[in-house]
């Protein structure tokens, strides 16, 4: 095997990675023996601590809440919403990559979760100041951008942070159970929720669960920062300018690219199914209550349930990931979200029913497509790079972060023409399918044997 390092004189041979204490790393930045389970337990957590953000924040409450009458009519305020999801996704394809970088380069990688993490609750809590007036959607598109572009730069580093807890033989078990503890943490809060506050939201109920979702996420990612530590004695590497941090990528994408094209078109397909299902979470419930006549109450049953399911199917196919490998869960998911999307735009005229019955049945398979994108990486990154390769990772998602938020507004816009306006929004889920369609597409043409860099 060859790696990157026998490429370049500016790269140091790659012995090790930064995975922290106790690692023996070869061949790649996965461990060679098993992490104790409280370890694996307590990197887990950090998806249960964050998963507000994306279950009651992106999801199920505040995007709902934004894109409500309060905020002015259902069809400009989503098109507002695509728009600033879209600008988001460009900052962090511009970020991701020069500071996943620069987490292997210090050894720092826990020390920079540990601050975003924290930005990342800060963020959720602000939300409360937005009342429900026109005059304040710009704040909240400005905040959940932000918090977009928070969350996904510490993704980066949480991804790179998998090689302290698995193996190669046990790295799919470890993606889905993260995910389906993020799943399962966002059952958690929405009942808490619920508990406290009932299902019938107003205003004051949504903004009340923002503080609660900021305090929710300090208290559950406490235990990945007891668990895992950077290295003691972090290597004094050189500062670079933002500049420099760019050709450096650059020059690994070259080098990447030469030894391993195979990666590359994974980097790619991936970018095109993940951003699909990123328009599955981001949309589907603004769908949900404006083209099916959800109630806030509604979408928070429908929210507990499907995390349920997803949480449960995603662990499951975690097991099936180690066992007949990444690409095939992958592509049964991706198969499996086109057929349900569409079926949901055909018989969209039959109600709740139909998107309780077709919603439901993708929550099944929108974890398990992640959780084994995340794992499928895993399996190939060499040592010593996992926040660089995570952060092209999301920079290749965030570079065509255009196509679902745009997919779904020029489908609105196409929709105008045929139904009018105010009717409009449910041809949105047609753009998020041809994505997903995309996606499977460039997937078909990835090979799964082998390591990146082979």
């Amino acid at each position: 095997m060859s790696t990157i390092s026998g490429e370049s004189a500016d790269q140091p041979p790659l012995t090790s990675g930064d995975s922290g204490e106790g690692s023996d790393l070869t061949r790649g930045t996965l461990a060679t023996e098993k992490a104790p389970a409280w370890k694996v337990l307590s990197w887990a957590m950090w998806d249960w601590g964050t998963q507000p953000f994306q279950t009651v924040i992106t999801t199920f409450v505040f995007s709902v809440y934004l894109t409500s009458p309060s905020f002015g009519d259902e069809t400009s305020t989503s098109l507002s919403l695509s728009l600033a999801t879209l600008i988001a996704g460009a900052f962090i394809a511009l970020l991701a990559p020069v500071l996943g970088q620069g987490s292997d380069r210090s050894g720092r990688r826990m020390f920079n979760l540990r601050w975003q993490t924290t930005l990342l609750a800060a963020i959720s809590a602000s939300l409360w100041f937005v009342q429900p007036d026109p005059s304040f959607l710009v704040l909240g598109l400005v905040l959940l951008g932000l918090g977009n572009v928070v969350a996904e730069i510490a993704n980066v580093n949480y991804y790179s942070a998998i090689d302290q807890v698995s193996t190669p033989a046990s790295v799919g078990k470890v993606s889905g159970l993260g995910w389906g503890m993020g799943y399962i943490g966002g059952i958690a809060i929405l009942l808490l929720i619920v508990a406290l506050r009932g299902v019938d939201f107003d205003s004051d109920d949504v903004r009340f669960a923002m503080l609660l979702c900021g305090a929710w996420t300090v208290v559950f990612t406490i235990p990945i920062f007891l668990a895992l530590r950077d290295r003691p004695n972090p290597p004094k590497v050189a500062r670079q300018s933002i500049g420099e941090a760019y050709k450096s990528l650059f020059r690994s994408l070259k080098r990447i690219y030469r030894s391993s094209p195979n990666t590359i078109r994974f980097l790619i397909a991936s970018a095109l199914f993940r951003d699909g299902l990123a328009g599955v979470f981001t949309f589907g419930a603004v769908l949900a209550r404006g083209t099916f006549g959800f109630t806030f109450g509604d979408v928070i049953i429908f929210g507990i349930v499907a995390n349920v399911s997803a949480g449960v199917s995603t662990m499951v196919f975690g097991l099936l990931d180690d066992r007949v490998g990444p690409k095939k869960v992958i592509m049964i998911s991706l198969i499996a979200l086109v057929v349900l999307g569409s079926a949901i735009f055909v018989l969209h005229d039959g109600g709740k029913p139909v998107f309780w019955a077709c919603g439901l049945a993708m929550t099944l398979f929108v974890g398990p497509a992640q959780s084994a994108s995340r794992s499928f990486l895993a399996r190939i990154i060499p040592a010593g790079k996992a926040g660089e390769i995570f952060g092209m990772y999301a920079t290749t998602g965030r570079a065509v972060s255009f196509l679902a938020p745009g997919a779904f507004g020029g489908a609105i816009l196409i929709g105008t023409f045929f139904v009018g306006q105010g009717e409009a929004q449910y041809f949105g889920i047609l753009g998020i399918v041809l994505v997903l369609l995309i996606g499977l597409m460039a997937m078909m043409r990835v090979k799964e044997e082998g390591h990146a860099f082979d």
